[in-house]
């Protein structure tokens, strides 16, 4: 079997899978797959033949085996290197269930998902030369830190106050014995401040002091230094106080261990030790500022993405924000709300993500399933979990679709849109309880789409969060979900960025809906909207325009007039914010009419004509508004004269008041330039002059003689 150009290799498991090779074909070829398939029973050891005579091709090799994907990829690596190979389970999440037999379109689904071709994410690097620094309060730092000194470069801060040692802090060990060999640098301090990520990490210290090297019974220090800075690519924090970070267990390269659990002490190590060298790290957030509504002029509009994220990699910049892709752990969140798709996630990049929804709901419709129930979870939480319950219990549902996602807190409400868009009947996320904390994101967006379903009659409930780890208690909630009729699923492609794909679910869901509606009111903070503008109170200044980061209000150049268009608004507030006449409001709701889509006119006026040019400028409301409040109310204008200024454009209000001669900040005229030719010319004349006043006095002096 074939399917976009990949050879699809299957195996039963020594027969513990009931697959039947027939309907497999024939689902698979619904959904697009060419051929037949030769169901193998053992296709890593007997049969492994056939995946060696599949690899020769020049065709990409998909392999439904996860287990044993190591000992074919070695065996790729010599017979073929250049082939291109991938793995998909198909025995936990489908076959080993107590509905396997009925689970033929699910597998068939998850063949279709596996054959797409995803687009690689990009990635940061961070380079770690084993600089570490052990923070603690204790005999058990100076432990640590001289197990790890043969392998890391180490140094020991000792958070003890000055006059408690000898003796330790109250509940401690004892007393900190100096070493024998000085082979890790001693010194105390109290960390204040601490920033940066694997790599490069920088600490602010208070009381700062190195060990004395004449220490003898305990630890003794030189006199403090006030404060003091250092650097350093790994921290081991052994206090057991509060962490130095925000989520700190996201932190790359800080490792905070209970110090009363040596087990978990060990592990640290352990984890320490393989910190050394260059790594690539995933760039999760893909950023766009020319769409981000967070801020214009100074006023503050959206910070959704502030607000949730866990880690503090997001900052304020201005107009827009600034995300540390060093620092951003990928947890999503920011996606998951950003109203613009300003923040994205790329983990899978692009619109992967979409493509494979698609591919798993659509080839899952195609190959007979029905009332799709949709598993989302976090790869590093639900395998285990799935894993469990194929191996122990009674395996998932044959409608459950599992999903993995990098984190269940990426998804928004276009994902979830689009899920319901595409016939999914139910969501279940299953969440690890760990990360309980960042769910606040997530859980908005579940109360927005659970709000546009029990408004467009489909009915509430059809999503389920499980913030489990038991697996008792995840197959209990699988098997007991009630049956739900599904959408009518849409074939449409997730195209373009996120506000357009969230809008072509939303209205595919509006065009089947039981009951459907064209306003559908949302709660206050919903990223769609309406606003309405006071007219009596608008002098359509547009500074509301100039404000909005999404084009959602629009001007004419030529008349005073105010647009909008309902599509584009994420309700972010700016133009509330900005009106200095305070006359906008926000509506949240989604409509669903075609009025939604135009730009819609939202106050108009007529402009002034100049009173001396005839151009028009301004709103003649306002100008006559304020001809009247100043006239003979204001010094600079007393005068009919004055007042008729206020009546005119800018270029005749100049050249008007310089002809009264009254401008405000005229001076003294200017002396002329002079230059060598004025002095030549005046030079020229006065002897001009000159001759013609001597030839008269000669002239006369002559007409005398001659008299």
């Amino acid at each position: 079997m074939e399917m976009r150009g990949k050879r699809i290799l299957v195996c039963d498991c020594e027969a513990s899978m009931p697959l039947d090779a027939a309907k497999l074909t024939e689902a698979c070829r619904a959904i697009g797959g060419e051929g037949e398939f030769e169901l193998n029973t053992q296709l890593c050891r007997a049969q492994l033949g056939n995946f060696q005579q599949a690899i020769l091709g020049q065709a990409p090799v998909l392999v439904a085996c996860t287990q044993e994907a190591p000992l074919f990829t070695e065996l790729a690596a010599e017979d073929n290197p250049e082939v291109a190979l991938g793995f998909i389970n198909i025995r936990e999440r489908a076959g080993w269930s107590e509905q396997g037999a009925e689970a033929t379109p699910k597998i068939a689904a998850l063949i279709a998902e596996a054959a797409l071709d995803i687009e690689p994410s990009r990635s940061v690097e961070l380079k770690s030369g084993g600089v570490c620094l052990v923070y603690g309060k204790d005999a058990r730092a100076l432990d640590a830190a001289k197990q790890l000194a043969g392998r890391l470069e180490v140094t020991l801060l000792l958070d003890v106050p000055l006059d408690d040692l000898p003796g330790g802090p109250p509940g401690g060990p004892g007393e900190i014995i100096p070493p024998g060999v000085m082979d890790v640098p001693i010194f105390r301090g109290t960390i204040t401040q601490a920033k940066g990520h694997l790599g490069a990490f920088g600490v602010n210290l208070s009381g700062y002091a190195a060990a004395t090297p004449s220490s003898r019974g305990t630890l003794r220090f030189e006199a403090p230094r006030e404060t003091a800075f250092t650097e350093c690519d790994l921290i081991l924090d052994l206090t057991g106080g509060a962490p130095l970070f925000p989520a700190h267990e996201k932190r790359d390269g800080y490792l905070r261990p209970d110090p009363g659990d040596p087990v978990a002490v060990q592990k640290a190590l352990f984890e320490l030790t393989d910190m050394v060298g260059e790594y690539q790290k995933p760039r999760y957030i893909d950023y766009n500022a020319d769409i981000c509504a967070h801020s214009r002029n100074r006023q503050t509009g959206c910070t959704r993405c502030l607000d949730v994220c866990p880690t503090s990699a997001i900052t304020s910049a201005g107009d827009s924000v600034e995300i540390d892709p060093y620092i951003c752990a990928g947890c999503g969140g920011c996606a998951s709300v950003c109203p613009t798709g300003a923040a994205s996630y790329h983990l899978p990049a692009g619109d992967s993500l979409f493509q494979r929804l698609r591919e798993l709901l659509g080839g899952y419709h195609k190959a007979g399933g029905v009332a799709p129930v949709l598993l989302l979870y976090d790869t590093g939480h639900g395998d285990a979990l799935i894993g469990a319950l194929a191996r122990a219990g009674r395996g998932l549902p044959a409608q459950v679709l599992p999903f993995p996602l990098n984190e269940v807190t990426q998804v928004g409400l276009d994902f979830l849109a689009t899920a319901f868009a595409y016939g999914a009947t139910q969501i279940v996320v299953l969440a690890n309880p760990a990360k309980a904390e960042e769910l606040g994101g997530l859980a908005e967006q579940i109360g927005l789409i659970e709000t546009v379903l029990e408004g467009l009659g489909y009915g509430g409930g059809r999503i389920q969060v499980l913030s489990e780890s038991d697996p008792d208690a995840v197959e209990a909630a699988l098997y007991g979900l009630a049956a739900r009729e599904a959408p009518p699923a849409g074939t449409f492609l997730p195209m373009g960025g996120k506000r357009s794909r969230t809008m072509l679910a939303l209205r595919h869901l509006h065009a089947e809906a039981p009951t459907p509606v064209d306003i559908l009111p949302l709660p206050r903070g919903a990223p769609f909207g309406g606003v309405a503008v006071g007219v009596e109170g608008c002098t359509l200044c547009l500074a509301c325009v100039g404000a909005c980061p999404t084009g959602a209000l629009k001007d004419n150049p030529d008349r005073p007039w105010l647009g909008f268009n309902e599509e584009a608004c994420v309700q972010c507030g700016l133009c509330r914010t900005t009106c200095p006449e305070s006359v906008i409001t926000l509506e949240p709701r989604l409509n669903f009419t075609e009025d939604a889509r135009e730009t819609l006119t939202k106050n108009e006026q007529e402009p002034f004509d100049c009173v001396r040019c005839g151009k028009p400028f301004g709103v003649r409301s306002s100008i006559e508004r304020i001809a009247e409040q100043l006239a003979g109310k204001h010094s600079m204008f007393s005068t009919p004269e004055q007042i008729e200024r206020i009546k005119m454009c800018d270029d005749c209000r100049v050249i008007v008041q310089f002809e009264a001669g009254d401008a405000p900040f005229k001076g003294p005229d200017r002396p002329l330039t002079r230059t060598t030719d004025d002095d030549l010319r005046e030079r020229e004349i006065e002897e001009a002059r000159a001759k013609v006043l001597a030839d008269r006095a000669a002239g006369k002096s002559n007409g005398e003689d001659g008299g």
